[in-house]
């Protein structure tokens, strides 16, 4: 076996950001790299691939492997798209500059999965009693869709763990609470016509603005309801239209509209509830309208992403542990969702905490402070005790 293989978290984080994993390519190098430098620990990992074999999770355990009670260290692998925005440095070259590290995927989120790798040697020191797991994923930017296979595999295969600390960008304070993602594709098919003759034609655009104007209308009730825990900001839950496409000409009626949204719902609202209100208006009130001028009209909506929030769990042990580690007194709650509401759906206790600010996420020059990667550095040194039996 070849020597072990050492990285400090600067190094790493250089290491891993070099991998272009943007979601619509494989991340199939960055696997092989961790499994490389795992396998020189003694540590054997194993995939769990996607349909058409280009992209793979990967589950390792340092330690014993058949004890209960395990710490799961999980974060994505792929990052969001560079093109189009004004980056000042290579995005994929990390570089050092006022006390920060620029690069895509430096705050969300391969500078937790870096530490979090570099501090393999500090947890394998004396031989970890409690066994810490990693559970990297994939394809988390484009809904959550990676690391379903893999919580399925976890369920089957090992011991239920302690707690899954989420590192997605928190400023390494503790969240136990989220919202969920439901993401929407809605195409309007209506009849083209000269756009004199509005009366023989069935406008798209015209009935999408209808639909558009009954999310708002929802939304606003939303906001009326708001938030009965007071923890989340906005404090409500929220409906969003983020891309209208549509028409050809200005004197033609356009025969095709379709509009992305989503809505973000408190942890505790009902899923199913504003989508399942979308599609009884359009089916009862806007299609029968286009249909009596044009039979062949259609409102289509398919589902682009769904992804459950985070609830709270208030005196878990699993938390109380996280939050020792991370020296805080008290939990937070955020509006962004992650892959923890899937664990905690699967019966985790799962909580999220991982270095640098999510307001860096997804953003040309996206940065974490090096004050952030030190925090984590001294939060990896806790859990290495933890699982040590040393004193935290």
């Amino acid at each position: 076996m070849s020597a072990p293989q050492r990285f400090t978290p600067r190094e790493m984080i250089g290491k891993l950001v070099s991998f272009d994993t943007t979601s619509h390519l494989s991340n199939l190098a960055l696997i092989e790299f961790v499994e490389a430098y795992l396998a020189s620990h003694g540590v054997a990992s194993r995939r769990v691939m996607n349909e058409d074999g280009t992209k793979a999770n990967l589950f390792a355990t340092l330690g014993p492997a058949d004890q209960p009670g395990g710490i799961v260290l999980s974060g994505h692998t792929d990052v969001v798209p560079v093109e189009g925005q004004d980056w000042s440095s290579d995005p994929f070259s990390v570089v050092e500059r006022e006390g920060k590290l620029f690069g895509r995927g430096t705050s969300d989120m391969k500078s937790f999965i870096a530490i979090a790798l570099a501090s393999v040697p500090e947890f394998l020191k004396g031989g970890p009693q409690v066994p810490v797991h990693f559970a990297l994923s994939y394809d988390e930017e484009v809904g959550c869709l990676g690391v379903r296979p893999m919580i399925d595999s976890i369920i089957r295969t090992m011991p239920k763990p302690q707690v899954v600390i989420v590192g997605e960008p928190s400023s390494m304070k503790v969240v136990n609470a989220h919202k969920g993602i439901q993401s929407y594709n809605t195409k309007v098919t209506g009849l083209e016509f000269h756009s004199s003759q509005t009366h023989l034609g069935v406008s798209a655009i015209q009935y999408a603005a209808e639909l558009i104007s009954f999310l708002m209308k929802l939304a606003g009730e939303m906001r009326e309801r708001g938030d009965a825990s007071g923890r989340f900001s906005p404090p409500f839950t929220t409906i969003s239209v983020g891309l209208i496409k549509g028409g050809t000409a200005v004197n033609i009626i356009p025969k095709s509209c379709s509009f992305l949204w989503e809505y973000r719902p408190l942890p505790d609202a009902d899923p199913s509830e504003i989508i399942a209100r979308f599609n009884a208006f359009a089916e009862e009130q806007v299609l029968p309208r286009m249909r009596a001028v044009f039979p062949g009209a259609q409102i289509e909506t398919a589902t682009r992403a769904q992804s459950p929030g985070l609830g709270a769990r208030d005196g878990d042990p699993g938390e109380t542990l996280v939050m020792k580690l991370a020296q805080c007194n008290s939990a937070e709650a955020v509006s962004y969702n992650t892959e923890a509401g899937l664990f905690q759906l699967a019966d985790i206790p799962t909580v999220v905490c991982g270095p640098g600010d999510i307001a860096q996420a997804h953003k040309p020059d996206e940065f974490v402070e090096l004050s952030q990667i030190a925090e984590c550095e001294r939060f990896m040194k806790r859990l290495a005790d933890f699982v040590s039996g040393r004193p935290v």
